[in-house]
């Protein structure tokens, strides 16, 4: 379903994109076929490569063949292309074979790419010459405005993590919140909740936000049901999966939007979206008000196969009909209904918690698990002391299933923060972020676990985000709740 009035809208924010010209040398020196070089930006940078080639000996009579290889991370060079055979497109993989017949010249590519480390290796070239790389240089883009960029009071060994933490909202701030500037490129709405989050709190571009709200609420599946992203081009168009948690945070980056731009016009606008969500979502609970995950379908929580994952969808949903009553309220409507829904699932979540273990299991086989205990918390359905107890005992089940992605380590930490383990949320986002920064990050990665660092539920890293966006939030934690 298209909204032509709301695409509208998100036209009228679309962002300007700032440029910047990144130089770094050539290796200068004459290279035949098999012969190689890499070449290190110094830092993680999207945009467009050009390759400046020269040649040593009598003059190109045929084209250089050359294969040309980019990489976010230095190992993704280590990694054969060939090998990767995973269930994500290996179209992913950032390489190209080119012929360039203008050699002396410019090579300039035309497709966008995000890395640190470029790799290029002469396939063939003519007996006659050897070429040269005399430079590389990168057009950049990004719609953040680095005079916007807040720079909050903090402890020297603070800076890098909120450093590397911009830079990775940064380079995912294009056209729309990108998930991944490599993978996907889209506008996914369980990351769009994030960045938007993370961005108030560091280059404050509200429009974009704004933006992103108005795409996701001009194309809707049937009844009105928002997709788990959108595509941009030739038009844009939602994409035909859905989530049921990521549908849900539609409602809360409305609010947290809200919040931060005091925009009434679009709050007013865009909650019909929101009551429709809750409309078509509710009816997925059974009468003894609990999620029936059949219907519910697809949930997302965290990139564990192993996660069941009812306790926590029960406890999305209820977490954003918090948010929905808030903006119901704040646009005077009668929210009673809302209010006996929210209390009937918070007692029914009461269900799923285990007396004898003091810890909430999930599905037939009562598991228990991290996200469970985290995402009853934030829902409200613990609080204080009891939250406090569930987390502390969670972390001496050693049956527990534990957490694979900064995207569950970022409710694990503000989980944490409501349930007002402050000191203890600091050091566990410092352990875990820091432990990407100790490997060598220079942005922060869609996928992290200290115990299995190359664990990948694709195949294989080479399609790997390690640029990804759902895992900038250190920059939001650090200005909101531990900056002087």
């Amino acid at each position: 379903m298209i909204n032509e009035r709301f695409l509208q809208k998100a036209e009228e924010c679309k962002p300007e994109l700032h440029h910047e010209t990144v130089t770094v040398p050539g290796n200068g020196e004459p290279m035949k076929a098999g012969a190689e070089a890499v070449f290190d930006f110094g830092n993680h940078y999207v945009g467009y490569l050009s390759v400046d080639f020269g040649y040593e000996g009598h003059h190109p009579d045929a084209p250089l063949y050359f294969q040309i290889q980019f990489a976010e991370i230095k190992d993704e060079l280590n990694q054969n292309p060939a090998e990767y055979h995973g269930w994500i497109s290996k179209s992913w993989i950032q390489e190209e074979k080119i012929h360039f017949d203008e050699v002396p010249g410019i090579c300039a590519l035309p497709r966008r790419y995000a890395f640190r480390y470029v790799k290029i290796k002469i396939l063939s070239v003519s007996d006659n010459y050897s070429v040269i790389i005399n430079s590389l240089s990168a057009d950049t883009v990004t719609s953040a405005k680095d005079d916007q960029l807040r720079y909050p009071v903090l402890p020297e060994e603070d800076r890098k993590l909120y450093e590397v933490s911009a830079r990775t909202l940064r380079s995912c701030m294009q056209e729309v919140f990108e998930d991944g500037p490599k993978r996907d490129r889209r506008l996914w709405l369980g990351d769009l909740r994030l960045e938007a989050i993370a961005n108030y709190e560091t280059y404050r571009n509200y429009d974009l936000v704004k933006r992103c709200l108005y795409l996701f609420a001009g194309t809707t599946l049937e009844e009105g049901r928002l997709s788990n992203n959108l595509f941009l081009y030739p038009k844009p168009e939602c994409d035909f999966q859905t989530m049921f948690d990521y549908t849900l945070f539609y409602i809360n980056t409305q609010w947290d939007y809200y919040c931060a731009a005091k925009d009434l016009e679009t709050l007013r606008e865009l909650e019909p979206v929101c009551e429709t969500q809750h409309r078509l979502l509710k009816e997925y609970f059974g009468k003894d008000g609990l999620l029936d995950m059949e219907k519910a379908g697809n949930v997302f929580i965290d990139w564990n196969f192993s996660l069941d994952k009812q306790a926590s969808g029960q406890a999305v949903y209820i977490y954003a009909m918090n948010d929905l009553l808030k903006i119901q309220k704040e646009l005077h409507k009668d929210t009673g209904e809302l209010e006996d829904e929210i209390r009937r699932l918070s007692e029914a979540s009461m269900k799923l918690f285990d007396e004898e273990k003091g810890l909430f299991v999930s599905g037939p086989n009562r598991q228990v698990s991290y996200m469970s205990q985290i995402w009853m918390i934030l829902a409200g359905v613990v609080k204080d002391k009891d939250a406090r107890e569930i987390l502390e005992r969670v972390e001496k089940t050693p049956d527990a299933v534990t957490m694979n992605s900064p995207y569950a380590y970022h409710h694990y930490i503000q989980a944490l923060i409501d349930a007002g383990l402050k000191d203890k949320a600091y050091a566990k986002m410092k352990e875990y972020w820091g432990g990407m920064l100790k490997m060598g990050a220079d942005t922060f990665w869609e996928l992290y676990n200290p115990e299995d660092p190359g664990v990948s539920p694709y195949g294989g890293i080479i399609v790997h985000s390690f640029c990804h966006a759902w895992s900038c939030t250190p920059a939001y934690f650090l200005n909101k709740y531990f900056a002087d």
